[in-house]
């Protein structure tokens, strides 16, 4: 099984995933959550720098060109996984988690980190473009993608999300968050 998690950098991947990552931990040292497959999780940007995984640096935008061909390599033969990462739709994955936000929240968040208006832009209006959610169906067809709205969830909401997709005890719902009212 491996559960790709994927969406604009600010929707909450790291976060729910590191919640998740405690769950199955948890699950496994006290019997609980038996309906919980046994998952590792990989933070696929963490793996792109430790490994030195990408071609070259953006100058402008401050940030590392991922070598795909390479990132795909390292993942190759490693199963049971949740593969966490704004690329995360471009690798094999069973099922596809898209995290969505709101891009007015989404720029908030980002500007809150510490990225620059221009930067922070850009990622709100790829949101409300749907960009990586169309990818992710391009790539893996409606049926193994499904889309989870955090403007409003709190992180733990999130990762309970995400246990249920782990499990098979959601259904595929790509298409079912809608931003464009951000571009109007």
């Amino acid at each position: 099984m491996r559960v790709a998690v994927t969406g604009t950098p600010g929707t909450g991947k790291t976060t729910a995933t590191e919640l998740l990552e405690a769950r199955l931990a948890d699950s496994t040292t006290d019997g609980e959550g038996e309906s919980t497959p046994d998952l590792e999780i990989i933070h696929l940007n963490q793996v792109l720098e430790d490994e030195a995984l990408y071609t070259e640096v953006d100058a402008d935008r401050e940030s590392k060109i991922a070598d795909l061909e390479a990132l795909a390599a390292w993942l190759d033969g490693r199963d049971d996984v949740v593969i966490e990462s704004h690329l995360a739709h471009h690798f094999d994955a069973d099922r596809v988690v898209v995290l969505r936000c709101h891009p007015e929240t989404l720029e908030r968040r980002l500007r809150e980190r510490g990225e620059t208006d221009a930067k922070a832009a850009e990622n709100a209006e790829s949101e409300a473009l749907d960009v990586i959610l169309s990818e992710a169906v391009e790539e893996h067809g409606l049926e193994s993608v499904y889309e989870i709205d955090t403007t409003d969830r709190d992180p733990d909401a999130v990762a309970d999300e995400l246990v249920a997709v782990a499990a098979g005890e959601r259904e595929p719902s790509a298409g079912e968050v809608d931003f464009m009212d951000y571009l109007t």
